[in-house]
């Protein structure tokens, strides 16, 4: 059986570290508490009797051997880092959920044909550095130099801040990157985010595809001036014209009636940010997503074309600045069609769904065959203090993932020679 009380003695452990007084969670990538993070994982994962290291990226990763150590693993993913006043359930599930496949792996005696690795990736969020999704594009190669560049609030830059950790990131694209050939299967368990599955009354979905977002940061240069003495015709008002071109954001999403494409704007910054000065420059956040690329691009097209227009009319500059583009995916049907067979054996009715929010599971299907496990989670909250999951829901979850993860994982692949039995079932 999945020790569901280990897994939530473990998931209150995590949501200690970064805790806030009012009981969210603060744990950001590369942060003095996703160390400590790190250092508790990597013992839970020892204890499950996986080899541990940590690559150039900051993805922490566990391995078991199988009975042909040398083949492809199957890989069970997610992240725990949070964002700013987050919950505790978020990604933190998904790799907590691995470790226990491959410990119950263990107790039971069961030893898998093929490797088996739990990986934790390194800002999943883009909580720190405003782009996120970090580990998984440095792992399938998709990341650059102006990545490393990116700083945070304090100044620190990502390639500093894996330098700190004792981190190469020049030696990234040399060792951190996996091929297409060096990954069986990627399997990812993590709360909905969303409403679905409660509405259903589902404890466990399985996810069909992935939304894909793209953030842009909007800046918008006007003139500061006195907020006494400037005349309202007069001014130039960056962040008026932010405030109009976000509100197009909504305005356009909302035109594209019965898709299920959104937009947000997250993140706000005005300067110089005086009470009594009228705003000469202001920067925002928009992320876009969508289940179809062309309606997704269509719908950037379309607030970048009312931008430019807004800022004529105000007489502002207006600037876009690509963070981050990752295209939507569907999960892989022979994924799916086990996952569906194993909850059939669980006697599991489990919803198939889309994916709204990004994960590192949409990264790795390019180097991978890719599934994806919802839990339900209440009231489908989540990026808040409030965000909860029932330990039963979590514990059937895993169980789904552990069938599946097996399934895999048991399979004799083309280059083995040797018809070597494995040990329990």
């Amino acid at each position: 059986m999945i020790n569901a009380a280990r897994l939530k003695e473990r998931i209150e452990t995590l949501g200690r570290i970064g805790r806030l007084p009012g009981g969210g969670v603060t744990r950001v990538a590369l942060s003095m508490e996703d160390k400590e993070a790190q250092e508790v994982v990597s013992a839970w994962m020892e204890e499950a009797g996986m080899q541990v290291r940590l690559d150039h990226a900051g993805n922490l990763i566990g391995r078991l051997g199988g009975v042909h150590p040398d083949e492809a693993p199957v890989v069970i993913g997610s992240h725990i880092d949070s964002v700013v006043n987050g919950g505790k359930y978020d990604g933190v599930i998904g790799v907590l959920g691995g470790i226990e496949v491959v410990q119950h792996m263990k107790e039971e005696n069961i030893r898998p044909l093929l490797p088996l690795e739990v990986i934790a990736f390194c800002e999943e969020e883009g909580s720190r550095f405003q782009s996120g999704l970090f580990g998984s594009r440095a792992m399938i190669g998709a990341t650059s130099e102006q990545d490393l560049l990116l700083t945070d609030k304090q100044g620190v830059s990502r390639r500093d801040a894996l330098a700190l950790f004792g981190l190469e990131p020049d030696r990234i694209q040399t060792e951190a990157v996996r091929t297409k050939d060096g990954i069986r299967a990627y399997l990812e368990m993590h709360i909905e985010q969303g409403p679905v599955l409660e509405k259903m009354g589902a404890p466990v979905g399985i996810v069909t595809g992935i939304a894909g977002p793209a953030w842009i940061e909007v800046v918008v240069e006007g003139k500061a001036g006195h907020a006494g003495i400037l005349p309202m015709e007069m001014r130039q008002d960056a962040f008026l014209g932010a405030s109009e071109i976000a509100l197009l954001v909504e305005q356009t999403c909302l035109s594209f009636k019965g898709s299920p494409v959104v937009g947000t704007v997250g993140h706000v910054e005005v300067k110089p940010g005086g009470s009594n000065i009228v705003p000469g420059l202001a920067s925002f956040s928009m992320d876009i997503r969508d289940i179809d690329v062309d309606r997704r691009n269509e719908v950037i097209r379309q607030v970048k074309e009312g931008a430019l227009r807004i800022c004529e009319q105000r007489g502002l500059r207006v600037q876009f600045h690509e963070r981050m583009d990752v295209p939507p995916v569907q999960c892989t049907p022979g994924i799916v069609e086990v996952m569906k067979e194993q909850a059939k054996a669980m006697h599991l009715v489990c919803p198939e769904l889309v994916s709204g929010a990004g994960h590192d599971a949409q990264l790795m299907a390019a180097i991978s065959d890719m599934g994806m496990i919802f839990v339900r989670c209440r009231d489908g909250i989540s990026h808040n203090p409030e965000e909860f999951a029932e330990t039963e829901d979590i514990k059937l979850g895993t169980e789904l993932l552990f069938r599946v993860a097996k399934h895999y994982a048991m399979q004799q692949t083309v280059g083995m020679t040797e018809k070597t039995s494995a040990v329990g079932d």
